[in-house]
């Protein structure tokens, strides 16, 4: 265990569990008997080349996709027929490969309606004061995605690093529990991306998370534990440098050359 990841105690539920998940699309299998377990406050990285199943993967665990079979837990529910809205609800969010963002808004009223649309209030027509709890909310999460100095931008008119930033912000409203980040890196800057590792470093111990990552670079420095896909199956599980090393890994995914 690692860096900010606290251990279940005994007895307790796992924060996700998937029992034996498959995704057929017609006669092609995109996942393949899937079973995996994260603990509460967890961080963990899901590797694998393109066409591994990983974004489905992460579609079957939101309720994107229903899984073809299987079962998918969530701190002990199983969720596996609830709605996407639902799972949200519950505490799991995530974030996708392409931006989807107001462009036309400020970066803190992407934030704020964000914080809106998990509260109790959402469907409320006042228009919130600066004193609103969730005004200060949304202030604090774009403080922790380090864009407080562009905070009354247009988000259009952001780099689009910032723009991966402000998405963190959002999969952060609300107190979720467990996040899905999927190529959170892609497209960044080295600049960028040394700044990506030290928020995704900085989340509250107790929010686990599952980064998909193609950058190893990235991905082997926020988490305490790997699980490699390949042809929709898992291939590989065990700590980053034990990946790393694998020669079986370096083979496949790394050319053998990653140092």
């Amino acid at each position: 265990m690692s860096r900010g990841a606290r251990p279940a105690s005994a007895g307790s539920a796992n924060a996700l569990e998937l029992r034996g998940v498959s995704r057929l699309f017609g006669a092609l299998a995109a996942l393949s008997d899937i079973t995996l377990s994260v603990q509460p406050g967890e961080r963990r990285a899901v590797l694998g080349s393109n066409g591994a199943g990983k974004t489905t993967l992460f579609n079957c665990i939101t309720g994107d996709f229903a899984p073809s079979s299987g079962i998918i837990r969530f701190f002990g529910e199983d969720v596996t027929a609830f709605p996407p809205y639902e799972r949200i609800r519950r505490g799991l969010r995530r974030t996708y490969q392409i931006s989807s963002l107001f462009a036309g808004l400020p970066v803190l009223d992407n934030v704020y309606l964000a914080c809106r649309g998990v509260s109790r209030n959402r469907y409320s027509l006042l228009r919130p004061r600066r004193d609103d709890a969730l005004v200060h909310a949304a202030e604090g999460l774009i403080d922790a995605v380090h864009l407080t100095a562009v905070k009354d931008q247009l988000v259009g008119e952001l780099a689009y690093g910032q723009q991966r930033q402000l998405e963190i912000a959002l999969a952060l409203s609300g107190a979720p529990r467990f996040i899905l980040f999927d190529e959170p890196a892609a497209g960044l800057s080295p600049t960028e991306r040394r700044d990506l590792v030290h928020i995704l470093t900085g989340l509250p111990a107790h929010i686990g998370y599952i980064i998909i990552e193609h950058d190893m670079d990235v991905a082997l420095r926020v988490v305490e534990s790997v699980t490699m896909m390949h042809n929709g199956r898992i291939f590989k599980e065990g700590r980053p440098d034990e990946i790393e090393a694998d020669p079986e890994v370096q083979d496949l995914y790394l050319g053998g050359g990653h140092g």
